[in-house]
């Protein structure tokens, strides 16, 4: 199905004001009240059922058209606490917020094949669009879930899109079973005894002892996980000390484990909660640690996952489409929905070249040239309610 058979000009020049618009006014975890209005006020234009409150700011759009099967679409809307450093006109306009991960787009091409379906009912059944807000850290999935998304508006299957400027452009990457990490985080607060640092002797050394707690969860990874498993756990804040002549009395550690089974995960909780209580032991020093379970595995179930991979050969071509990608060690709280309901997530590459800024990075611009592939994406799902039979 060629893109330019759904989305016309005016379509997309209607989805790139959208976009722009929300990547000008971006939203953190559940503040997201300016672009819930604007997508609520979109698809209420579009003639759909419109309902609000999940999650808080979340929005759920039904178009609905006879007997058939019930799909659930769904993008998120939230944008990163993070500074814009790039020069684009639609330029962040809020202060340490910014559109860092693409949702505007993901937000943008939902629309978009909402417009485009709520004019061609080129579909059997009923389609919720689901507007999802605090999919950075803050679990809004996890929240719709809970409050009742899949008993107000039951789906067969649901699906997500995500982009990444790290793939060719149009080209499309899905894999049945795991297709997202676990995630969990970590707090390690070692309490020593601060002292001169001429004297090290009368004190205990956080800041060594902390080193140590550094070093020992790597061994974790490389001596405790059978090597055809995959384990990461990074270690991303150390903060100690104030000054140069002064053993600091506490440090603190924060960082992040992902995984994709669960013992593994259950694994790598228990060996970092005995490192620590072992060299508080042996070092004189106190450990707190507070672990934290962050987003499940995400995985794809195999009939919406045939059902994706087929869509996206549609668009792209079988040379444009891999339908084995290698697992990704990023998280998604579209697992909490995959959990709920059988679902598939799907990723598009969005590269302009070869350097693109990746996601969360400061000069990254979600790439406007992929908003109809998105968009026919979600449009040759929903046209496949009519063309063929079969689970979903």
């Amino acid at each position: 199905m060629p893109v330019s058979d759904v989305i016309s000009s005016s379509l997309l020049q209607r989805m790139v004001a959208w976009r722009r618009d929300l990547h000008a006014h971006p939203e953190t975890a559940f503040e997201e009240h300016r672009t819930s209005d604007a997508v609520a006020a979109a698809l209420a234009a579009m003639g759909m059922e419109v309902s609000r409150g999940l999650a808080q700011t979340g929005v759920v759009g039904t178009l609905c058209n006879g007997e058939g099967p019930r799909l659930g679409f769904r993008a998120d809307m939230d944008a990163l606490n993070m500074e814009e450093r790039g020069d684009v006109l639609h330029a962040s306009s809020y202060p340490g917020k910014m559109h860092a991960c693409g949702h505007d787009g993901h937000t943008a091409m939902l629309l978009g094949a909402a417009h485009y379906l709520s004019e061609n009912k080129h579909f059997q059944g009923t389609l919720h669009f689901i507007f999802q807000p605090a999919e950075e850290n803050e679990g809004g999935g996890k929240q719709m879930v809970e409050q009742g998304l899949f008993e107000q508006f039951p789906c067969d299957a649901v699906f997500g899109l995500h982009n990444t400027p790290q793939m060719p452009f149009g080209f499309f990457g899905i894999r049945e079973g795991a297709m997202f990490s676990a995630s969990d985080f970590f707090e390690i607060r070692v309490v020593g005894k601060g002292a001169h640092a001429a004297l090290p002797h009368t004190g205990a050394d956080a800041i060594v002892t902390a080193s140590q707690v550094v070093g020992c969860l790597q061994n974790v990874v490389s001596r405790n996980v059978d090597p055809l498993e995959t384990l990461t756990i990074s270690v991303t804040q150390f903060i100690s000390g104030d000054t140069w002549n002064v053993l600091p009395h506490d440090a603190l550690l924060r960082g992040t484990c992902r995984s994709f089974t669960p013992q593994v995960r259950k694994m790598a909780r228990a060996r970092i909660e005995t490192i620590c209580r072992g060299i508080a032991l042996s070092s004189g020093t106190r450990i707190e640690l507070e672990y934290r379970e962050g987003y499940p595995v995400a995985v794809n179930a195999p009939a919406p996952t045939q059902r994706a991979i087929r869509a996206a050969r549609e668009l792209a071509g079988n040379t444009n489409v891999d339908a084995n990608c290698r697992p990704r060690m990023g998280s998604e709280d579209f697992s909490f929905m995959q959990q709920a309901c059988p679902g598939a997530y799907i990723m598009l590459g969005t590269a302009r070249g070869d350097n693109d800024p990746p996601l969360h990075n400061p000069y990254y611009d979600f790439n406007d040239d992929a908003l109809p592939i998105g968009a026919a994406y979600w449009i040759a799902l929903a046209m496949q309610t009519r063309q063929s039979s079969g689970p979903w």
